[in-house]
C-alpha cells in the first residue's frame, strides 16, 4: 500500500489560495477516482474538487472556512501502489499536519510547489537551508520575523489591507495575521509559529515587497534573526524606519504569554466601526447569514480582532433596529461641527480608483447625450409583463431593449464593438457582442458580462443580466463572467439623474449610460403633451470614434427605442 497526498490545484489564474467551503468525504471513507472530495471558493467562483485516485481517506486538512494555499495538502489517501509521498513519509521530522508547510516539496508531476508560509519543523524552529546555517548561528533566541511570502506568480509586492493581530497579542501557529491584496486576489496570511507579537511592519494601505518583514515575534526556542536589545526593558512604543516602511514596535511586559481573555458576563464589548469604502472583515458564514438577513456588513460594527464582524455583532446590530449606532447629540442642532476625518483608499476601492484613472488618462473621451421618447417602449414593456404574469418568463426591464438596440446599431458600425491596444496600435473588432453590465456590488464596482447578446431574445437577455449581476454581487461569479466584454452599459436605475459622463471600460472604445425615465412636457405637432422621456449618455474613445460616428450610433439607438417594433425586424 502507498500513501498519496492530494494538494490544492491551481484553480484560476493568479489565485494563490482558496477557501474550503465543505467536505464531501470523511476519514475512513473509500473513494473512487473522480469522486467529489470538497467544495472550495476563490474570489471568482466555487469549484468542486474530485479525487485523482481511488483509495481510503486517512486525513483531511482544514475545516470549512479555512483558507488553503495553492499546492497545500487537502486529502491524504492510502492507495494501491507506491503513492506520491514516499519521501515525505520517510522523514520522521515532518508530521502529517505539516505536509505542504515545509520548503519546496515534490508534487506528483515532479515539479516543485512553493507554499505561502515559511517552513517550520515540529518544535517551532524555522527549517533552514545549508546556506542559512551561518546566519542561524548568529540568531538570537526567541526572535522570529515573518516576511511577506510570494503570493502569486510575478508579484513583486502586495498591499497590506488589514491586520488581524496587534502588538502584544499571543498567537498560535496558523492563526490569521493579516490580509494582503495583489493585482489578482486578496490573500489571508497565517502565522508560521506560535509566539507573542512584538512588532507590526506597515499600516493598512502600505505596499510591502515580497520578502519584506511583516510581523516580529517573541518565540520559545531559537528565532531566525538577531535581536536588537531594547534600551529600556519597560513597555515602550516607538516608530522606527525599517526597509522604507513604518514599523510600530511595542515591547510587551515581561512574562506576557497569555491570549486576551474574553469579556466577563454582563460587561459591554467594544465594537469597532467599519471604514467606508473598505470591505469589512467577516467569515464566510457571517457574510452568508448577513445576506440572508438583508444586512449590509459595512454598517455593522465589529468586536473581533481588527474589527472583524462576528455573529454576535449581527445580533447586536439587529437588536438595535438594524441601524448604525449614532452618538447622541450633546448640543444644538445648529452647533458648528469641528474636526476632520481621513479615510485611506485601500484594497478593492484603490484598485477601482486605479482602473478609472487609467481609463481617463489613456483614453480621450468624447461624451454625447441625447433624449429619447420611450413612451411606446414602456407601453410595450408593460403589455408584455402583464401578458406573461404568472408564467416562468422573467419580468422585463428597459435594459434588454437597450441591449438589443446596441446590438442592431453595431451592425453598421463594427469599429465601436472593439478593443484598442494603444501600445501596439491595433484595433481588434469583435463579431460577437459581449455586453458588459456595470454593477454595484458589496465589494465595489464590477462588470459582469452577457456573452453573445446578439443571439439572445429579450427574455433570455433579461435572465442572463440577472444571473451574471447576481453572481457578481454574491461573489460566485467565475473569472470568465467578469472579463471579455466588448462594449458596456452602465445604468444607475432610478437614481440615473438627468445626465452623466460615463468612463470607458478600457480597452473598449465605447460605453452607453441610460439615465432615469421620467414624464416631461414636450412639444409634438405643435401641441404640449406629456411623454415618458429618457436621456442616453454615452462616451467614446475619440482616437477611434469621431464625433459624427458617435452621433450616428446614438441616433440609431434612439430610432430603434422610439419604434420598438423595429428592434427585431431584419
Amino acid at each position: 500500500m502507498g500513501r498519496f497526498v492530494f494538494k490544492l490545484p491551481d484553480v484560476g489564474e493568479g489565485t494563490a489560495e482558496a477557501e474550503l467551503v465543505a467536505w464531501h468525504v470523511a476519514v475512513g471513507d473509500t473513494v473512487s477516482e473522480d469522486q467529489i472530495l470538497a467544495d472550495i471558493m476563490t474570489d471568482k467562483a466555487t469549484v468542486e474538487l474530485t479525487s485523482p485516485v481511488a483509495g481510503t481517506v486517512t486525513a483531511l486538512h482544514g475545516e470549512p472556512g479555512v483558507m488553503s494555499p495553492v499546492g497545500g495538502p487537502l486529502v491524504e489517501f492510502e492507495v494501491e501502489g507506491a503513492g506520491n509521498s514516499e519521501s515525505v513519509a520517510q522523514n520522521p521530522s515532518v508530521s502529517s499536519q505539516e505536509l505542504g508547510s515545509t520548503s519546496p516539496s515534490a508534487s506528483a508531476d515532479g515539479e516543485e510547489t512553493v507554499l505561502a508560509s515559511p517552513p517550520h519543523s515540529q518544535n517551532g524552529e524555522v527549517a533552514r537551508s545549508d546556506s542559512e546555517v551561518t546566519e542561524g548561528l548568529l540568531a538570537a533566541p526567541g526572535n522570529y520575523v515573518f516576511k511577506l511570502p510570494d503570493v502569486g506568480e510575478g508579484t513583486a509586492e502586495a498591499e497590506l489591507v488589514a491586520w488581524h493581530v496587534a502588538v502584544g497579542d499571543t498567537v498560535t501557529e496558523d492563526q490569521l495575521l493579516a490580509e494582503v491584496m495583489t493585482d489578482k486576489a486578496t490573500v489571508e496570511l497565517t502565522s508560521p509559529v506560535a509566539g507573542v507579537v512584538t512588532a507590526l511592519h506597515g499600516d493598512a494601505g502600505t505596499q510591502v515587497p515580497v520578502g519584506g518583514p511583516l510581523v516580529r515575534f517573541d518565540v520559545e526556542g531559537k528565532g531566525n534573526v538577531t535581536a536588537s536589545p531594547p534600551s529600556n526593558p519597560a513597555p515602550q512604543a516607538s516608530v522606527l524606519p525599517e526597509g522604507g516602511q513604518t514599523t510600530r514596535t511595542v515591547s510587551p511586559p515581561p512574562g506576557r504569554r497569555q491570549a486576551a481573555q474574553p469579556p466577563e458576563a454582563g460587561k459591554s464589548v467594544s465594537r469597532a466601526p467599519q471604514t467606508p469604502g473598505v470591505r469589512p472583515l467577516a467569515s464566510p458564514a457571517v457574510r452568508k447569514r448577513a445576506r440572508e438577513l438583508g444586512v449590509e456588513l459595512p454598517f455593522v460594527p465589529g468586536s473581533g480582532p481588527a474589527g472583524r464582524i462576528e455573529h454576535g455583532d449581527l445580533d447586536a446590530f439587529l437588536a438595535g433596529g438594524s441601524r448604525p449606532a449614532v452618538p447622541a447629540s450633546t448640543g444644538s442642532t445648529y452647533a458648528p461641527a469641528e474636526g476632520t476625518t481621513e479615510v485611506r483608499i485601500i484594497g478593492l476601492r484603490r484598485k477601482i480608483a486605479e482602473k478609472m484613472a487609467e481609463s481617463v488618462r489613456r483614453i480621450p473621451h468624447i461624451t454625447y447625450v441625447e433624449e429619447i421618447d420611450v413612451t411606446a417602449l414602456e407601453d410595450l414593456r408593460a403589455h408584455l409583463n402583464a401578458q406573461n404574469k404568472g408564467s416562468d418568463r422573467p419580468k422585463l426591464t428597459v435594459l434588454p431593449f437597450i441591449a438589443r438596440a446596441i446590438v442592431v446599431a453595431l451592425r453598421d458600425q463594427p469599429q465601436i464593438n472593439s478593443h484598442y491596444d494603444d501600445e501596439a496600435g491595433v484595433l481588434t473588432q469583435h463579431a460577437a457582442v459581449h455586453l458588459g453590465i456595470a454593477a454595484q456590488t458589496p465589494n465595489g464596482l464590477m462588470v459582469p458580462v452577457v456573452r453573445h447578446a446578439e443571439a439572445r431574445d429579450p427574455y433570455d437577455t433579461a435572465l442572463e443580466i440577472a444571473r451574471v449581476s447576481g453572481a457578481a454581487k454574491d461573489g460566485s461569479a467565475k473569472r470568465e463572467e467578469l472579463t471579455g466584454s466588448t462594449i458596456t452599459i452602465t445604468s444607475l436605475g432610478t437614481l440615473g439623474g438627468v445626465v452623466h459622463t460615463p468612463i470607458i471600460n478600457h480597452p473598449e472604445v465605447a460605453i452607453v449610460g441610460p439615465n432615469k425615465i421620467e414624464e416631461r412636457v414636450v412639444v409634438r405637432n405643435g401641441q404640449m403633451v406629456v411623454r415618458k422621456m429618457m436621456n442616453l449618455s454615452s462616451s467614446f474613445d475619440h482616437r477611434i470614434v469621431d464625433g459624427h460616428d458617435a452621433a450616428v450610433f446614438v441616433q440609431r439607438i434612439k430610432g430603434l427605442l422610439e419604434q420598438p417594433a423595429t428592434l427585431w425586424m431584419g
